[in-house]
Formats: structure tokens, C-alpha cells, sequence
């Protein structure tokens, strides 16, 4: 069985990609770092650039505006909440900008961002901090292969060579995406 020679659903694709906001201010990229691995069809990416690289071949260079309903959401002003300093570790190192998982009343896990700490709370943001942004990607396609059975059912890919590689959109290689699936291939 030959590489595929399309990205289509099942196909994980290897890109260069740069990320830019309206202002031409570079916010990612993989140049010069580990390109980006990611298994097609999966929400492994956000969904404008997922669109934008269906049908793509080997050694295409494409632009792409993503706006924020197929990026990382409008912002949502509810999303910013204030936490007791000490539902936390209290020798965690909390910074603005952190990114952390934590769980609802509901039992669901979120990400939030730490965005301002003081001695008796934490105030975090459940907004990506791109959420509300128009996404200016420039992407390379650099490699194509058939996804493995065990991506499959994982629904990420397992890095380029096998190895345990993140899908570059942040690198705190946490092991999460961004669209509130988990790693591990269990939905909360």
C-alpha cells in the first residue's frame, strides 16, 4: 500500500506552518522546531485549517484565514472566573499565561488559562487565548503516510517515526488538543 497522495480523512499529514494574528505578529510556528503531525479528520487541528488542507498534496504552500467560529470560538466574557489561591497546590507555580486542566461540577475537564494571580485568588479564563482572534496560517505540506490502526482508534497520530510527539498548536506537550478531547481516546 503506496503513501496516500491527497490529505483526506484517515491520512496523517506532516506540515510546516507558521501562525500569525491580524497585526502580521508571529504567535506559533513549527519553523526551525519539529514540523506538526497530525491525523486528518480528527478535530486534531482547528477546523478552518483542517478545511484548508483537505485535497492538499506533498510540497503544497498555502495561506489561510481562519476566522474565530472555525478557530478557538468567539470569546465569551462568562469565561473568566475568580479561584480560591488555595484550591490550588500551594507551591504551585502559577503564572499568567499557564495553562492548566481543570474539572467542572459536572465532572467535565476544561482547560483554563491563568491570566492574573494575587495572594487570595487566581483568576483564570476558560477562553483559548486565541478565542475571538482571525487565525493567519502558512502551511507547507511536508509529508503524507497512511494512518496506523492504533492512530486510528486514538484518533491523534503517534508521532512521525512512532515517536510521542505533541500536534503543535502550544508547546507545553501536555498531551491535549483544543477542542476538549483527551489523549488517552476516552470522550469525558
Amino acid at each position: 500500500m503506496g503513501n496516500p497522495t491527497t490529505i483526506a480523512k484517515n491520512v496523517v499529514a506532516v506540515i510546516e506552518y507558521t501562525l500569525t494574528n491580524d497585526d502580521g505578529e508571529t504567535l506559533d510556528t513549527s519553523v526551525g522546531d519539529e514540523p506538526l503531525v497530525y491525523l486528518h479528520g480528527y478535530e486534531n487541528i482547528v477546523p478552518g485549517l483542517e478545511a484548508a488542507l483537505e485535497g492538499k498534496k506533498v510540497g503544497d504552500h498555502l495561506k489561510v484565514d481562519v476566522p474565530p467560529e472555525e478557530g478557538y470560538g468567539e470569546r465569551d466574557d462568562n469565561g473568566i472566573r475568580a479561584l480560591a489561591r488555595d484550591q490550588f497546590p500551594p507551591d504551585a507555580e502559577l503564572t499568567p499565561g499557564m495553562q492548566f486542566m481543570a474539572e467542572l461540577e459536572d465532572d467535565e475537564v476544561v482547560p483554563m488559562w491563568v491570566i492574573d494571580v494575587d495572594d487570595s485568588e487566581v483568576h483564570v479564563d476558560l477562553n483559548h487565548p486565541l478565542a475571538g482572534e482571525t487565525l493567519h496560517f502558512e502551511v507547507k505540506v511536508l509529508e503524507l503516510r497512511e494512518a496506523h490502526a492504533e492512530e486510528l482508534a486514538h484518533g491523534h497520530p503517534h508521532g512521525r517515526e512512532g515517536g510521542a510527539h505533541d500536534h503543535g498548536h502550544d508547546h507545553d506537550h501536555e498531551g491535549h488538543d483544543h477542542h476538549g478531547h483527551d489523549h488517552d481516546g476516552h470522550h469525558h
